[in-house]
């Protein structure tokens, strides 16, 4: 791994936030996927999820940009596994939906733990999302079009919460765990070698100041090894 490639990802992770997240329910199409990965990854947003109620979305590099290796995704098959999981997390879970009760999307405090839920494209979110949300919150529309895609209503909203923590000066303080870090660290500079620690079932060895791999003879005969 270079100086600058070492460098640039300590700085990514630098920026990270580990409690700010989005929940795709069903988001199944392509386009969609990569550029809500894309936006996520821009934004800061560290991990994702993603409900399945019947086949798993797959998300191809066009779009994405590579993003989607920069970006976790946590994968469910039930509305209520997923928003049980984040609220266990301590995130608000909000859900865009026009109802009685929704507020303006910029009214809601993103410095606070926070997860986005969003509906599939055509059938929106589902009723159970609807009763599991601690808010639901709309987009104002003043044209004759009701929604947004969906990929452009998560990039309005995540720079908004992005403004505030920014505001606070909360986008510039590093979040991620010691263990977190490091795996990001170590696949994104050494993605041969991560690979191979993968197939061969090895831990990642430490890095050095440099970002430079620090193992013992032991794990390099191993990852050498047939």
């Amino acid at each position: 791994m270079s100086p600058e490639r070492f460098a640039r990802i300590n700085a990514l992770l630098d920026r990270r936030q580990a409690d700010l997240t989005l929940c795709l329910e069903s988001v199944h199409k392509n386009h969609n996927l990569s550029a809500l990965i894309r936006t996520a990854d821009a934004v800061g947003v560290h991990e994702m999820h993603a409900v399945w109620f019947d086949r798993r979305g797959k998300v191809k590099g066009g779009t994405a940009k590579g993003s989607q290796q920069w970006v976790k995704m946590h994968h469910h098959t039930s509305t209520a596994a997923a928003v049980s999981q984040l609220k266990a997390e301590g995130k608000q879970v909000l859900v865009t939906h026009l109802s009685d009760s929704a507020v303006d999307f910029r009214e809601v405090d993103y410095r606070l733990p926070t997860a986005i839920l969003l509906g599939q494209e055509k059938q929106g979110v589902s009723a159970e999302a609807l009763a599991l949300a601690d808010q639901h919150i709309v987009v104002p529309m003043v044209g004759m079009a009701e929604s947004l895609n969906v990929s452009v209503a998560a990039a309005v909203i995540l720079y908004e919460a992005q403004r505030q923590r920014a505001a606070a000066g909360r986008s510039a303080t590093a979040q991620l765990p010691a263990e977190e870090r490091h795996r990001v660290l170590f696949e994104g500079g050494h993605p041969i070698f991560a690979k191979i620690c993968r197939l061969k079932n090895l831990p990642y060895p430490a890095l050095d100041a440099n970002g430079q791999i620090d193992a013992d003879e032991t794990w390099w005969h191993a990852v050498r090894s047939k």
